[in-house]
C-alpha cells in the first residue's frame, strides 16, 4: 500500500476517534442537525457502497473458482454473453454486497461503479438469475461444488504446517422454511413447516461449507450423510490433513459406516440415541464408576464483574406457575459397547444428569436422564469426550450466518433442484470469506500478529464482515 494512503486512512481514523471523544455537555441543541446534504457529482470523484467487491473479485480470480466453475459446470449451450461463472458469482456476490434476495441484484445492475469496479458491462438481471438456477440437475450441482473444492484445496495449499494438524468435520441438518405453495420438493418437516430440510457438512477450523445437499422436508436428518462424510474426509485426505474428525448429533451415529471409518483412520465423536439397553447398563454401573462433569466457565470477566439485571423470564414464570426444569448435576461413566451393525466394540460414554422439576417455586420430583456418546478415541478423558461432542453445537452458529447474514438457506426459486443450486451459489459468499481470512500473508515477523487476524475474520459475523 502507498505511503500517501496509508497516511489517509491515519488520518481518518485519528479524526473519527476525535469526533467519539468529544465533549458529552448538552448544547443546548440535538447533536443531530438539521442541515440538509449537499450532493455534488464529480467526473473524477465516484463512490461505491460496496467497496471490498473488487478486492473479493481479484480473490475469486487468483483462487480459481472462475476457471474451475466454466471448465466443470455446463448448463448453457450458448453464451449470450454469460458464462456460467458470470452467473454464479452474480448470485455470490449479491450476498456479500447484503442481497437478501434474487431481486436486490437490479441494485447491482444499475450501479455504474459497482460494474466498473468489476470489470463488466452489465450483469445478469434477476429472471435471468432465477432462470439460471432452473437449468441445475444434480449432476450439474455436483459439478459445481467440485468447482468449489478445487479453488478450496488451491486455498488450503498456501497455509502453515500447523493448519495441516486436525480437519474436524460437522454434519448437521436444519429446516428451510416457506410458505409459497408451488415449490416442487418441498414437504411437511418434522415440526410441521412446510419446506426444505437441506444436510451441511463444514469444517470447523475454518467454518467453511464443505457440503450442501437440499433434500425434501419431511426427510430424515441423517439421509444421505454418510457419503457426504466419505466425500469430505476424501477431501481432507487430499488436501494432506493428517488428523480428521467427524462429529455429529444422535441422528448421526450411523453404526453400519463406524467400522469402515475405523478402518480408515477417522476419529468421530457421535451422539448416541438412549435406547434401553443402554440405559440398563448405565443403571447397573457401580457408583464408584461415575464422576462429577466439571464444566469450564463459559466465559471469563475481562474487567470487573457487573450486577446482573433482574431475571423477567424468570418472574414470569413463577408468577404463572409454569413447571421448571432446573438441572442440579451431572455425572459421567463409560463403558464398551458393541452396535448390532459393527464387528468390533466401541468407547461409549453416558451422562447422567439429574434434573429437578420446579412449581410454584417447589422442587416436586428429580429425572434421570442419560445421554450417551460413541467414540473410537481411547486415549482421550471420558469427560473430555463430552467436551468434544458438545463443541459441534457451535456448528449452529454457522448455520444461523447461512440463514439470516448470507441468506444462503432460503428457497427463492421453484423446485429442490434450482433451490438447492441457489444454496450453493449463495453459501459462496461465506466460503469467500473464510478464504480471504486465510489468503492473509503470515510472515515469520508478524507471525502472531497475521494469526490473530485470521482468526478474528474466520470468527467475524457476515453482517460485520467489510
Amino acid at each position: 500500500m502507498k505511503t500517501t494512503i496509508k497516511d489517509r486512512l491515519r488520518n481518518a481514523k485519528r479524526r473519527i476517534e476525535r469526533r467519539l471523544e468529544g465533549p458529552r455537555e448538552d448544547r443546548g441543541q440535538p447533536v443531530l442537525g438539521t442541515e440538509g446534504i449537499r450532493v455534488e457529482l464529480a467526473d473524477k470523484v465516484r463512490a461505491i457502497g460496496t467497496g471490498g467487491i473488487g478486492l473479493m473479485h481479484q480473490l475469486a480470480r487468483e483462487v480459481g473458482p472462475i476457471a474451475a466453475i466454466d471448465r466443470r459446470v455446463h448448463v448453457l449451450t450458448i453464451h449470450r454473453p454469460y458464462h456460467e461463472s458470470d452467473h454464479v458469482l452474480n448470485l455470490t456476490y449479491n450476498a456479500l454486497c447484503d442481497g437478501t434476495r434474487l431481486e436486490d441484484i437490479e441494485l447491482r445492475r444499475n450501479d455504474e461503479v459497482f460494474l466498473d469496479a468489476l470489470g463488466a458491462e452489465r450483469i445478469p438481471d434477476p429472471t435471468t438469475a432465477g432462470d439460471f438456477c432452473r437449468r441445475f440437475a444434480e449432476g450439474n450441482i455436483r459439478a459445481l461444488m467440485a468447482a468449489v473444492d478445487e479453488a478450496r484445496l488451491r486455498v488450503w495449499a498456501g497455509q502453515p504446517a500447523e493448519f495441516f494438524e486436525r480437519a474436524t468435520i460437522d454434519l448437521d441438518g436444519t429446516l428451510v422454511v416457506t410458505t409459497g405453495e408451488c415449490k416442487a420438493g418441498m414437504d411437511i418437516s418434522y415440526k410441521g413447516t412446510w419446506g426444505y430440510h437441506p444436510l451441511l457438512v463444514s469444517l470447523a477450523e475454518t467454518g467453511e461449507v464443505l457440503r450442501l445437499v437440499n433434500r425434501s422436508g419431511n426427510r430424515p436428518s441423517h439421509e444421505g450423510a454418510a457419503a457426504e462424510a466419505d466425500g469430505a474426509i476424501a477431501l481432507c485426505r487430499q488436501a494432506g490433513f493428517r488428523k480428521i474428525v467427524l462429529r455429529g448429533d444422535t441422528a448421526f451415529s450411523q453404526s453400519d459406516k463406524l467400522d469402515a471409518w475405523e478402518e480408515e483412520g477417522v476419529t468421530f465423536y457421535f451422539g448416541f440415541k438412549a435406547m434401553a439397553n443402554l440405559e440398563e447398563i448405565a443403571e447397573n454401573l457401580p457408583k464408584t464408576a461415575w464422576q462429577r462433569v466439571l464444566r469450564p466457565p463459559r466465559y471469563e470477566v475481562q474487567t470487573e464483574p457487573r450486577q446482573r439485571p433482574a431475571n423477567v423470564k424468570q418472574r414470569i414464570v413463577r408468577r404463572r406457575e409454569f413447571e421448571v426444569l432446573r438441572l442440579q448435576n451431572e455425572d459421567f461413566a463409560e463403558f464398551e459397547y458393541q452396535p448390532g451393525e459393527c464387528q468390533q466394540p466401541y468407547r461409549m460414554v453416558v451422562v447422567r444428569k439429574k434434573i429437578a422439576h420446579e412449581k410454584k417455586q417447589r422442587r416436586r420430583f428429580d429425572e434421570i436422564r442419560c445421554f450417551f456418546y460413541i467414540t473410537n478415541d481411547w486415549a482421550l478423558d471420558a469427560e473430555d469426550v463430552v467436551f468434544e461432542a458438545n463443541d459441534r453445537c457451535n456448528q449452529e452458529n454457522l448455520i444461523a450466518q447461512l440463514a439470516g447474514g448470507v441468506r444462503a438457506l432460503s428457497a427463492p426459486v421453484d423446485n429442490l433442484h434450482s433451490n438447492w443450486a441457489s444454496m450453493v451459489m449463495t453459501a459462496l459468499a461465506w466460503n469467500l470469506k473464510a478464504w480471504w481470512a486465510l489468503w492473509l500473508p503470515q510472515q515469520r515477523r508478524w507471525k502472531e500478529k497475521h494469526r490473530a487476524e485470521k482468526q478474528a475474520v474466520l470468527r467475524m459475523e457476515f453482517k460485520t464482515f467489510p
